[in-house]
């Protein structure tokens, strides 16, 4: 599809979700590390912009969805203003995909359902980690840790309620390729609203 993708007689049809799925196919197998990272942009209280790296845990026609701890400054951030942009880049691909719009927060199953899937470290560390905060040290944190691995012993970590995820439904979502001379490829496509067709256009480098 990416040949299609930057053939300007020849895109009308092209799914952005399906494209996407194709170049997310190739950066796993390219990427050493994290294929799935991302950079995630937000909003605070002032109207300034705040980034980090998150991790693309789920994505289906519906959007994407990253998860997280509502408590942190994202989660807070998304709870009061949930809009958000994210881009990929994949270097050794020489490629990268922006999208934004709103966003809303999965279902409870749908958290329940990723947290059990975690390793139980994993789940532990989420459920004693109060994101974002001031902590006096590393050996407080590693010592909440070592009491709630005790206290659960052999028995399950259940998921935190402040512990969940959003899902970006975009209606932006940008292809950038790397050209010869910085001459890239970059198509947008955009929609109206979530349940609207996609229209794509062709950008300037």
């Amino acid at each position: 599809m990416t040949e299609r993708l930057f053939d300007d007689g020849d895109r009308t049809d092209l799914d952005p979700f399906a494209l996407f799925e194709e170049w997310f196919a190739l950066a796993q197998e390219a990427e050493p590390n994290d294929p799935h990272a991302m950079a995630l942009a937000t909003l605070d209280e002032n109207g300034l912009p705040d980034v980090r790296m998150v991790l693309l845990n789920r994505r289906d026609t519906r959007g994407f969805c990253f998860f997280t701890n509502f408590e942190s400054e994202k989660g807070r951030q998304l709870l009061a203003n949930p809009q958000a942009a994210m881009v990929m880049h994949w270097k050794s691909l020489r490629r990268q995909v922006r999208m934004r719009g709103p966003v809303e927060r999965v279902t409870e199953a749908e958290a329940d359902e990723y947290f059990a899937s975690r390793a139980k470290g994993s789940r532990i560390a989420s459920a004693t980690s109060r994101q974002s905060r001031p902590l006096a040290s590393r050996q407080q944190m590693m010592d909440e840790v070592a009491a709630l691995t005790a206290m659960i012993g052999d028995g399950d970590m259940p998921r935190p309620a402040h512990w969940s995820g959003f899902r970006i439904v975009p209606v932006s979502m940008e292809f950038w390729k790397d050209g010869e001379f910085r001459l890239h490829d970059r198509v947008r496509f955009t929609r109206d609203g979530v349940d609207a067709p996609w229209s794509s256009t062709r950008l300037y480098p």
